[in-house]
């Protein structure tokens, strides 16, 4: 569900982030990225694999809350924040790109401790199954693992 993506010069998390259809809050989470400063080129990034197999991208308009749009969507607030890199209270701002978990999958957002025989749980499903849906497994915090439903 992740690859490794080397920056090459000029890029930037913008620009990848586009690159990968995911958003720079994503990868900032599941890079420990807390200052743009931090970036340059030569840097292995965590980028989000075949996201477009898992997710629909929303762009946020005047006025939305991450409460209507997971309404608007059937989809747990939580969970919506979380698979974004943001917090129930974070701003959000218009033309902000935001993923939108498809139907007929579960998600699991990985947590510091985790284990690949705990998220086998989390999923019912055996370790191997489990890595056959999610070839690239790292364990880190913030990593949005799928199980097909």
């Amino acid at each position: 569900m992740f690859d490794k993506y080397s920056l090459k010069k000029g890029e930037t998390l913008d620009s990848v982030a586009r690159m990968f259809h995911t958003n720079v809050g994503v990868l900032k989470d599941i890079n420990n990225i807390y200052y743009d400063e931090q970036v340059r080129a030569g840097m292995d990034v965590i980028v989000p694999k075949n996201a477009d197999h898992y997710f629909n991208y929303y762009v946020i308009e005047k006025g939305d809350t991450l409460y209507e749009i997971a309404r608007k969507y059937n989809i747990n607030p939580e969970l919506l924040a979380s698979m974004n890199g943001l917090d129930m209270d974070d701003y959000i701002y218009p033309n902000q790109e935001i993923l939108i978990p498809k139907s007929g999958y579960s998600y699991y957002i990985t947590k510091e401790g985790d284990t690949l025989e705990m998220v086998s749980k989390v999923f019912n499903e055996s370790e191997k199954e489990l890595m056959t849906t999610n070839p690239v497994i790292y364990l880190l915090a913030g990593q949005i693992l799928v199980k097909k439903k």
